[in-house]
């Protein structure tokens, strides 16, 4: 049975993924997170509004469209993800 990802996990997807897989150094669009995370566009837009908000993304328009890159904040919120994750992971729990 195929296991479903947490809310942390789909957010440190997106995040991971403005960090690393960027095609160009103007950021993310939309439809590129989708398929790289894996997401639903009603489902991404609303925590691309909650990222961007909360100051993890930074949204920059671009000919007529928006893209998404990683902030500063955004890279420590990252590493205390993964820090956390895989201490979690070594006492058997899944966050």
């Amino acid at each position: 049975m195929a296991e479903y990802r947490t809310h942390m996990k789909i957010i440190g997807d997106i995040l991971a993924t403005t960090r690393d897989n960027l095609q160009d150094e103007d950021g993310a669009t939309v439809t590129y997170l989708i398929r790289k995370a894996n997401i639903s566009h009603s489902r991404i837009s609303r925590i691309l509004k909650t990222l961007v908000s909360q100051g993890l993304l930074e949204q920059l328009a671009f000919q007529g469209s928006n893209k998404y890159k990683i902030s500063q904040t955004g890279r420590e919120f990252l590493q205390a993800y993964y820090t956390f994750t895989n201490f979690a992971d070594n006492f058997g729990l899944s966050i």
